[in-house]
């Protein structure tokens, strides 16, 4: 394992409500920026080691980052990084693309989101030093664009997309770095929303979600 992994900026001990927290960030950025590989496993008393905490908070980490898909629990082989194929990329992109766009017109036509909060956020993905910050910053941008929908069930779904969402484009990236692209499509869908244009939001993120996929994965948008 990295000695980056210890040293992360997501880890910091005391900053955060608890070594839980801190725990979870700390991992969660490993396997982001490809520190922790995919199927890797994950050994508590090796992380509580190197990230200075009880195997407790490591154990409760994880069982977090199994419940947002990152991580994989097995009874018999323990935690291990969740691998990024064609039918994960395929199911939550399928998701997105049936549930995103929708939201983000409803959010759209009620302005209910602060679109400099989205603006923020597409800062923080052009300034990011590795590509755990860029995808975070990414999904932030795009939960902002569905948290107005007004519909707090369709909010939940696609909330629980987001983890796997930034592996899978973590993954993407390590083989065609595509963020440029991406950051070209983030800004026309903001400045979309900032003129009011609700339907033209919708088609731009249909297309933005669509285009991610045919250029990484075109396999599945050959099917």
């Amino acid at each position: 394992m990295s000695d980056a992994l210890t040293h992360s900026s997501k880890f910091r001990p005391g900053s955060l409500p608890s070594r839980t927290e801190a725990v979870l960030d700390a991992v969660k950025h490993g396997i982001l920026v490809g520190e922790l590989k995919p199927g890797q496993p994950l050994v508590e008393t090796e992380l509580a080691a190197r990230l200075g905490v009880s195997k407790t908070p490591v154990r409760e980490a994880l069982k977090t980052l199994a419940g947002s898909g990152l991580v994989i629990m097995s009874p018999y082989k323990g935690a291990s990084v969740r691998e990024v194929d064609q039918a994960l990329a395929r199911s939550v992109y399928d998701m997105r693309l049936l549930l995103e766009p929708v939201a983000a017109v409803r959010t759209a036509v009620e302005a209910r989101s602060s679109w400099a909060a989205a603006e923020s956020a597409l800062d923080r993905a052009d300034r990011a030093a590795d590509s755990a910050e860029r995808s975070l910053a990414n999904r932030d941008f795009h939960r902002v664009l569905y948290a107005g929908c007004g519909n707090p069930l369709l909010v939940s779904a696609l909330d629980e997309l987001r983890d796997q969402t930034a592996l899978v484009s973590s993954a993407a990236w390590a083989v065609r770095p595509s963020w440029e692209m991406e950051a070209q499509e983030h800004r026309a869908i903001l400045h979309a929303a900032q003129s009011g244009n609700a339907d033209l939001v919708g088609d731009l993120l249909r297309d933005h979600i669509s285009a991610f996929v045919a250029r990484n994965f075109p396999e599945i948008s050959a099917e």
